[in-house]
């Protein structure tokens, strides 16, 4: 698959999903993004913005399986991934495979389950495979979770270990309608619901064939050490207690790669860092003087960040167009 392609794909799914999600391109692109790069979504906020209508509808654009987990308290680690089962007639165990088992995956208020329930998909997002017993079992491809949250209610939750959300590649705010979109929303659904009528556009081969394909867009050296230089700012300062980890680092490569290709290019330029920074890094770190992960204190020091790391000159292949960290005197 050649990059236009990769374009193509992700026009297509776009303008599919925007039959039911009005005014919200931006926010369908990165999940798109997600989905293409090989990773997994978070979408926080608050309930009726359109989170679950959005995985949905991202779900049915594609050919494949989709399952959906409506998480609870009382939620087992084997309602995600399986269990075996005694099969009295043959006198055997029988692996009766769980929801987990699927192309898409849909964890809705995935923060309304117990830790332990949570920790179930730490394998399935990393790995792409559940242990049950002793037992490895390889996960279909692609493989793609969408799990949802409410940031503002806290009775009856749970939040996410850093683990968890560190195997997330993107965290999204849908965010209200604005302006003239309400006005939209209200006529597009007056009659039926259009996501009854949303049609596949794409195959799980497609989608495939771009997870193996978009790494062939170019990153040059100066971006490299401007990604590095970025997350290693993030580790700096007397406010921070968690920085941005190398999984975090390598998810922004992946990430600009997609994003660039999406966008009909063969090499990533600093702006797709940019324009990434936020949702791919700001759930991986902790402030000293923050109100919890992914707060807007996160947001405001990344973009501090992001501000004043130069970005590369003109010409991305010289070594001196980001100059090296000076260390405190």
């Amino acid at each position: 698959m050649e990059i236009k392609d990769i374009t193509s794909l992700a026009s297509r799914i776009r303008e599919n999903v925007a039959k039911v999600i009005v005014g919200k391109d931006d926010v369908i692109e990165l999940v798109i993004i997600s989905l293409i790069a090989g990773g997994h979504v978070l979408l926080e906020d608050v309930p009726g913005t359109g989170k679950t209508v959005m995985a949905r509808s991202l779900a049915q654009s594609v050919d494949g399986e989709f399952k959906r987990i409506q998480f609870t308290p009382d939620l087992l680690p084997s309602d995600i991934t399986g269990l075996n089962i005694f099969n009295q007639q043959n006198s055997t165990f029988e692996f009766r495979r769980g929801p987990a088992f699927t192309n898409i995956l849909l964890a809705d208020e995935i923060n309304r389950a117990t830790p332990r329930t949570q920790s179930a998909l730490l394998e399935c997002m990393e790995e792409k495979q559940i242990t049950v017993e002793g037992e490895t079992r390889n996960l279909p491809s692609p493989f793609f979770v969408i799990a949802t949250q409410n940031p503002v209610e806290i009775q009856g939750t749970f939040p996410l270990p850093e683990a968890q959300l560190d195997r997330f590649l993107l965290k999204l705010n849908v965010g209200y309608p604005e302006g003239d979109d309400a006005k939209a929303l209200i006529d597009r659904f007056i009659h039926d619901n259009p996501i009854e009528e949303i049609k596949p556009v794409t195959t799980v081969d497609e989608i495939l064939d771009a997870q193996n394909s978009f790494k062939q867009v170019h990153v040059s050296d100066a971006v490299r050490r401007y990604i590095a230089r970025i997350v290693e700012e993030t580790r700096c300062g007397v406010d921070v207690a968690l920085g941005v980890s190398p999984r975090g680092m390598l998810a922004m490569l992946r990430a600009a790669q997609v994003a660039a290709a999406v966008a009909g290019r063969d090499y990533v330029l600093p702006d797709d860092i940019k324009r990434l920074a936020v949702p791919v890094f700001c759930h991986r770190i902790i402030l000293v003087a923050g109100q919890g992960l992914g707060s807007s204190k996160n947001i405001e020091f990344i973009n501090r960040i992001i501000k004043e790391v130069p970005a590369p000159t003109e010409d991305p292949t010289a070594k001196d167009s980001i100059p090296e960290r000076q260390s405190e005197s």
